[in-house]
């Protein structure tokens, strides 16, 4: 009944275009997003539709490069002379791409009361990603935090109760090893690494431990300090213990959505494709992140933000525009609902005309909701060899839980060499 609504007041939702950027103009935008039907393609194509309905004047192009290519794509096609007019960039990528593409922020490109107007029925923590030194470079778009999904049907297989799922990681070790002895699945999965795998929910955990993968200020690499290689110990004994294989992504949403692994810690992006795959196979539940005993636990964000890499004037204003559709209410009830991210507006989340009647149908989110209270925003690492820096630290993360050599000099070894890159 809710989609039903959403399809038929499409063209009254999409934000019309300023008078000035009606006549024709064509941008091209750049949405991750488009790669996949996973990740949310046909929810995306649907609210770009309903934006040039409402918006005749303008053309928008997507363009669907892979999470894990869109910069290459960014960089390539810049030099080309046909870079994106719009980007969806991941946070990680968000302080290269205003540092080397002379991005301008939103405060100098969209008139002062629009932007006021826009950001104050935004979350706060999701705004603050988008900005650097003061400015706001990116509009936070997709965002969530990790989630730790679980299979009730094996749950009870085991003899856990799935109404009091683990809530630290003393509990999911236990809980792992219960269901991979009284089922032979899988006890647990997660989706910390993989191949390209950044460190968003790395971070979490390792904040969770009371430690820190690069200091404050960002100049330091702090990941082989003993808090963070407790964190890795912890993993490493769920490892060890035959309950915990380490699969590539697609393999890890497979194994859990067909009902092979008792509990998957993930974004919540993959709940939509999970869900379908649990449909008619079993019962799948959501809770928090886990803690660590005696430590609050302290959710880092997944996610993206919008740029406008434009010059242009009026490509600028016809980007704006699409933007603000995009983060709008009406936007943020299909990004949820569709797809599985948390809706960056609070009125959205209220609303009966929005998301108020699916969360009261679909409880699976809650727990997602519920951690941007104690959110600690994930910070971008420094300088052009973020990237290098980035996969030093997780190749010698994911071999300290999965490999045999001894996690605190692995990590010691590549803090070291990601320190040398770091800017001096």
């Amino acid at each position: 009944m809710l989609r039903r609504r959403h399809a038929l007041g499409l063209a009254g939702a999409a934000l019309a275009v300023p008078a000035q950027a009606q006549a024709p103009v064509n941008i091209r935008f750049y949405n991750y997003n488009l790669a996949s039907a996973g990740l949310g393609r046909d929810a995306t194509l649907e609210m770009i539709a309903s934006f040039t309905a409402a918006n005749p004047g303008v053309k928008v192009e997507g363009v669907a490069p892979p999470s894990g290519e869109v910069m290459a794509r960014i960089q390539a096609d810049v030099i080309a002379g046909n870079g994106p007019d719009l980007a969806q960039v991941i946070f990680a990528d968000l302080a290269y791409v205003v540092e080397n593409f002379g991005i301008r922020p939103l405060e100098e490109i969209v008139p002062a009361e629009d932007l006021r107007s826009h950001l104050a029925g935004m979350l706060p923590n999701g705004v603050e990603l988008g900005r650097l030194d003061g400015k706001t470079y990116g509009l936070a778009y997709v965002f969530s935090t990790p989630v730790l999904f679980y299979n009730a049907d094996l749950f009870r297989a085991a003899g856990l109760n799935p109404e009091a799922p683990p809530a630290t990681w003393e509990e999911v070790r236990e809980a792992a090893i219960a269901i991979h002895k009284a089922t032979g699945k899988a006890g647990l999965i997660t989706g910390i690494f993989g191949p390209s795998a950044y460190d968003w929910l790395f971070q979490g955990v390792i904040l969770s431990a009371g430690g820190r993968v690069l200091s404050p200020d960002r100049r330091r690499l702090t990941f082989a300090e003993p808090e963070a290689v407790a964190a890795v110990r912890m993993l490493r004994s769920i490892a060890e213990a035959g309950v915990m294989p380490n699969l590539k992504s697609d393999a890890q949403i497979e194994t859990m959505s067909t009902g092979n692994a008792g509990m998957y810690l993930q974004t919540s992006a993959v709940q939509s494709a999970l869900l379908r795959g649990a449909a008619n196979r079993f019962e799948l539940r959501a809770a928090a992140m886990p803690a660590f005993t005696g430590k609050p636990v302290r959710p880092t964000n997944s996610g993206s933000a919008l740029v406008i890499m434009t010059k242009d004037p009026a490509r600028q204003r016809a980007a704006w525009a699409l933007m603000k559709h995009l983060t709008s209410d009406y936007a943020y009830t299909i990004i949820t609902s569709r797809i599985g991210y948390l809706p960056l507006r609070p009125s959205a989340i209220e609303s009966e005309q929005h998301l108020a009647p699916w969360i009261r149908a679909n409880p699976i989110v809650r727990p997602n909701l519920a951690q941007l209270a104690n959110l600690s925003p994930w910070v971008p690492h420094a300088g052009p060899s973020y990237r290098q820096i980035l996969t030093t630290m997780m190749n010698a993360a994911e071999e300290g839980v999965f490999g045999k050599r001894d996690p605190e000099e692995l990590l010691a070894a590549a803090q070291r060499r990601a320190q040398a890159l770091m800017p001096r």
